[in-house]
């Protein structure tokens, strides 16, 4: 996984935000999930349009004060996670 791969949302999930923490259900395995607010953030720039980690990594980078290194891992670690989750989906376009 990369910061050029670009990814969108699965349709098969539902997420609402609950006390400050986003939840994701899984409607085909029945699985929830939860995001903290940085978490949640990711997941909402997703959501809008399909996105490069990058263009998100650049976002999350202006919003929240954190090294960009320190950005980059978290992020990559996320999506591999969603990503294994099929939470998220590769978009080739």
């Amino acid at each position: 996984m990369q910061l050029n791969d670009r990814f969108t949302v699965s349709d098969e999930v539902v997420a609402r935000e609950v006390n400050g923490e986003m939840v994701l259900l899984d409607l085909n395995s029945g699985q929830y999930f939860g995001l903290d607010a940085v978490g949640g953030r990711i997941w909402q720039l997703l959501s809008d349009a399909p996105r490069t980690l990058a263009q998100i990594c650049d976002q999350i980078e202006s919003e929240f004060d954190a090294p960009r290194e320190r950005i980059e891992t978290d992020l990559l670690t996320l999506a591999k996670q969603l990503h294994e989750q099929e939470l998220i989906l590769s978009d080739a376009a």
